[in-house]
């Protein structure tokens, strides 16, 4: 190798070197299958990626696979917001102890971040409970949704809105987890769902209603049973059966609370859960008869 040679090897190496200290570090993808299986599920008739145990003694014999007896780890969707701006959002999710399957940016752009992939368990939902499951990072997939709702100075929260682009990124991407997963309607929830008071995001502003009327994703009431429960509101409502009621009637949809008879702490904390994702225009945490008709709406529709 002459001199010169040598001199270029050097110069590109070097140039490499300074180049990739300046950019992005970027995945590299293997295309090449190490440890994984792809298959055909005789189900669905689509290519499936399966991870079997690879030894050098035995043969691991997949004739009989897959079983009938099984099910998705997927069972909820988890919606929440970043409260930071999207590099800070991006950064925080990618970098600590903290993370979700993907981020949704507030850039216009067509990038929709993913983060953790979707067999793995992200750690987003935190100390949770819907229906009879908690610890819902265990059967989820979380979306980060970049938004600054924050603490105020007031000791409230400042909730702020969810730009149309951003919304549609939304729309899009639960809508094909949803049907992916075959999730039911009442498991597509907001983080406030499954831990009450502790969390609020992603909070009132977030447009659930139109995500379930443009995209079929989640849940809503029907307006005529609303309307006819309206009529039925009693007028004592802080009676110990009621109460009682309305608190079984909260936990038979999915919240996590006991049934005291009292309008305690952990009830108005739920009521206003509840408000976030079914009734924005008031979330009081108190009792009213529009909560009250649009919670029995919502278990005539989806809790048999």
């Amino acid at each position: 190798m002459n001199i010169k040679h040598l001199l270029l090897t050097a110069f590109g190496s070097f140039f490499l070197l300074t180049s990739c200290g300046t950019q992005k570090v970027q995945t590299k993808t293997i295309t090449k299958v190490v440890r994984d299986t792809i298959f055909i599920n005789p189900k669905t008739e689509k290519p499936e990626i399966a991870r079997f145990a690879k030894l050098d003694d035995f043969k691991v014999n997949t004739n009989y696979f897959p079983a009938t007896g099984q099910d998705e780890r997927v069972r909820h969707l988890v919606l929440h917001y970043t409260s930071m701006d999207q590099e800070p959002s991006l950064r925080v999710l990618s970098t600590r102890e903290v993370s979700a399957h993907y981020v949704i940016g507030d850039s216009y752009d067509d990038d929709i971040y993913a983060i953790v992939d979707e067999t793995k368990r992200a750690w987003h939902a935190g100390a949770s409970k819907w229906k009879t499951l908690d610890n819902i990072n265990f059967s989820s997939i979380g979306i980060e949704i970049v938004n600054k709702s924050n603490d105020n100075k007031y000791g409230g929260i400042d909730f702020l809105p969810y730009p149309e682009h951003q919304f549609k990124k939304v729309a899009s991407l639960t809508k094909d987890i949803v049907d992916r997963y075959k999730i039911e309607p009442t498991n597509v929830i907001g983080h406030s769902d499954i831990a009450p008071g502790r969390k609020h995001d992603p909070g009132p502003t977030f447009p659930w209603k139109r995500l379930y009327t443009e995209y079929g994703v989640g849940a809503w009431y029907e307006n005529y049973d609303k309307d006819y429960y309206l009529t039925l509101y009693p007028y004592d409502t802080n009676s110990y059966a009621f109460i009682s009621q309305f608190q079984k009637d909260l936990n038979k949809y999915g919240y996590n609370i006991t049934a005291t008879g009292t309008w305690d702490d952990q009830t108005k904390k739920v009521i206003q859960a509840f408000q976030y994702h079914f009734r924005p225009e008031n979330y009081s945490g108190l009792i009213d008869a529009e909560t009250w008709a649009i919670l029995q709406a919502l278990n005539k529709k989806y809790s048999k």
